[in-house]
């Protein structure tokens, strides 16, 4: 039997460190009420255990979800830490919990919460993902191209090969801003590294005619006759403007667009008999 007392596990907060905590949890049969990294802020009347990261250990794990459970779910239990789930870590571990009581068929289980809520989050994962494949805008400093995204998700895995077979030949970088990572290519190897912070140089002359282009382009090509604001908001959702080349000031942008459109109303109505 497990035991059911009061216990929160803590780790580096990797994929490797949550597999160890599975480890841990059906090693002493114990079920952990939380499962955090140490930059989650603790209660003044609970002291977390700390699981160390152990490759062997989180081997183990991870190949006994394709054999006991399924391929499907190990690649979703992988997508589902790249998720922005609340408490996904546990979410993940009672999936896991259920996986190896019912076999595959935990993956049509879908009238379940925990499955449901994994699935509907990976869900959302690789939708944004595919959004960040058209909505990457790069500008150019001293030849390396160099982007600056805000998901929701953790989505550099996923736009990654995209991306590296896309400027094969470039050297670039595309710096998540939530998540404090980069995606870096150069010499036709890609790597993910830790940043905290990027400040960006000034762009030069080329890149700010560069720009300038893009911006009349994409006002050129508009038609004025179906401008409809809410289908836009709809395929290009507003959180993603603020990294948009041709939508910079999305707000301001927003404001006079919809502001023009309401006085050629107003304007149209005058004439009406």
């Amino acid at each position: 039997m497990f035991d059911r007392a009061e216990i929160v596990y803590e780790y580096d907060g990797s994929f490797e460190g949550l597999m160890c905590c599975v480890f841990e949890s059906f090693a002493l049969k114990e079920v952990p009420s939380a499962i955090r990294t140490p930059s989650h802020q603790q209660s003044l009347f609970d002291t977390a255990k700390w699981i160390e990261t152990d490759i062997t250990k989180s081997d183990r794990v991870y190949k006994s979800i394709a054999a006991k459970i399924s391929v499907q779910a190990q690649e979703l239990v992988t997508l589902g830490f790249w998720t922005n789930a609340p408490q996904k870590e546990l979410l993940i571990y009672y999936f896991l919990r259920l996986g190896y009581k019912h076999g595959s068929k935990v993956m049509s289980m879908l009238t379940d919460d925990t499955v449901s809520t994994l699935q509907k989050a990976v869900h959302h994962l690789t939708s944004e993902s595919h959004k960040f494949k058209g909505f990457v805008r790069f500008s150019v400093y001293d030849k390396v191209m160099v982007a600056v995204i805000e998901p929701k998700n953790f989505v550099l895995p996923l736009i990654a090969d995209h991306f590296c077979d896309r400027f094969r030949n470039e050297s670039f970088m595309i710096y998540d801003k939530t998540h404090k990572m980069a995606l870096v290519y150069q010499g036709q190897e890609a790597k993910l590294i830790d940043i905290d912070e990027l400040t960006l140089p000034e762009a030069d002359k080329s890149e700010v005619e560069y720009r300038r282009l893009w911006k009349q382009f994409y006002q050129t090509i508009a038609i004025e006759e179906r401008y409809n604001p809410k289908c836009r908001m709809t395929l290009m959702p507003k959180r993603y403007w603020g990294q948009l080349t041709e939508l910079g000031k999305a707000e301001e942008l927003y404001s006079v667009s919809e502001k023009q459109q309401n006085l050629s109303k107003q304007a149209i109505r005058s004439f009406e008999p």
